[in-house]
């Protein structure tokens, strides 16, 4: 009785979990959920600010330096008698210039910094695709999971009740029962977990596509399925491509163009000067120009920085290069397991574990099998079905890894 008092409690713990869900709430697909994240993701928005303000740079770098002017008057007074004179007033006009060459470097870093905003953006858009699409699919494979859960249980629960019937008249041991009711708990704590699972994956959803998302939504749409062929030698030339190298040769192009800014301001620009002062009895006209002499500051500090930077960005873009070539190989041999895995399941073990459970089931209604064979054989059957949706899913999380390394689409037309 204290078995059957949980079941009872459990039951009504899982029916209050259900009617809770919403009814009626808006459904998304991949493909829409991808669609409002470029446009409401905080961090898209950010990436967008950060590339017009690239942009505005370019302009500032291409800009003339602007010219001062200088104006001044005062009394005068005789030299020879002492008396005050009319006011003098005096005007200068400076124009500072900078060598051709300093400006194509200003105008280089800008244009480099542009590159390396559209990289970043590119690589985070990737990035962040990328675990839509993984939460996406967690929820199909746990909606999957809940649902073969649910049957189970619901199966169990008529189960369950036969056998306490048999054990209440004596004809089947308690220990039955006691199995009947593991069985049921087991198929329950499934469907709880999967709730869990579905709940949190919904909530990173919306965390991570917008404001527009509702509280309560649902998706619809399906796993990939495992037809879709990968080649290695075409995955590795893609390499190159890989928007997280763009990012870091975007990176080492400003370092480098930075580099080449701080030799060329070794040699100063000169400022143009012209200017009129105007006495009570002389008016006079000045022309020249100023060049700063580098003798004690030749910029060896800026340089030296600037080449330490340069350096370590290469460091890292041939450390990348490295990381990026691992992680393709690892993400490729993870998706020709879980392929393999996929193939066995769909090809034999599927067939195999549902054609075991009706021979059981038939031959417990019949009389010539026990109930613990018929439960043996019905876990038996949802564990495989789990490992099943479980290959799947790490199947397409496998390709999944890849696109975001190399930044294309190897399962458009999935979506």
């Amino acid at each position: 009785m204290r078995s059957y008092f949980f079941l009872v409690i459990w039951g009504f713990i899982c029916l209050n979990s259900t009617a809770s869900q919403a009814i009626g709430a808006p459904q998304f697909s991949l493909e829409q959920l991808l669609q409002v994240a470029a446009q409401e993701n905080p961090i898209m928005n950010i990436l967008k600010a950060q590339e017009d303000a690239a942009r505005s740079s370019i302009k500032t770098a291409e800009s003339f330096l602007n010219p001062e002017i200088e104006a001044g008057s005062g009394p005068s007074k005789d030299r020879i008698t002492s008396q005050d004179r009319k006011d003098n007033w005096g005007v200068t006009i400076s124009q500072p210039l900078e060598f051709p060459n300093v400006r194509s470097a200003r105008r280089a870093i800008a244009e480099s910094k542009l590159q390396y905003s559209e990289s970043s953006s590119l690589a985070t858009k990737v990035n962040l695709n990328l675990q839509i699409k993984k939460r996406f699919y967690n929820v199909i494979q746990n909606q999957e999971i809940l649902r073969i859960a649910e049957n189970d249980r619901d199966s169990l629960r008529d189960i369950r009740g036969r056998v306490a019937l048999k054990v209440d008249v004596g004809d089947s041991p308690r220990y039955e029962l006691i199995k009947a009711d593991t069985e049921l708990i087991s198929a329950e704590r499934d469907a709880q977990a999967a709730k869990l699972k579905i709940y949190e994956s919904k909530l990173y959803l919306k965390g991570l596509v917008g404001k527009s998302i509702p509280d309560e939504f649902d998706v619809i749409g399906i796993m990939p399925d495992s037809s879709i062929k990968l080649d290695i030698n075409q995955i590795r030339n893609e390499i190159n491509n890989s928007p997280r190298l763009k990012q870091i040769k975007a990176a080492s192009e400003v370092a480098e163009n930075r580099l080449r800014l701080e030799e060329k301001l070794v040699t100063p620009g000169v400022t143009l000067k012209a200017g009129v002062n105007q006495d009570p009895d002389l008016t006079s006209y000045r022309f020249g120009l100023s060049i700063p002499l580098p003798l004690w500051n030749q910029r060896q500090g800026q340089i030296g920085e600037a080449s330490a930077n340069f350096q370590e960005v290469q460091a890292q873009l041939s450390d990348q290069e490295l990381t990026l070539t691992r992680d393709v190989e690892s993400a490729y041999q993870r998706y020709l397991i879980a392929q393999q895995q996929v193939t066995i399941f769909e090809s034999s073990l599927l067939n195999q574990a549902e054609s075991v459970l009706k021979v059981v089931e038939a031959a417990y209604r019949y009389g010539e099998r026990g109930i613990l064979e018929y439960l043996d054989a019905q876990r038996t059957f949802r564990l495989v079905k789990k490992d099943y949706l479980t290959a799947r899913h790490d199947y397409v999380v496998a390709i999944l890894d890849i696109e975001q390394l190399l930044g294309i689409e190897l399962m458009r037309n999935q979506i």
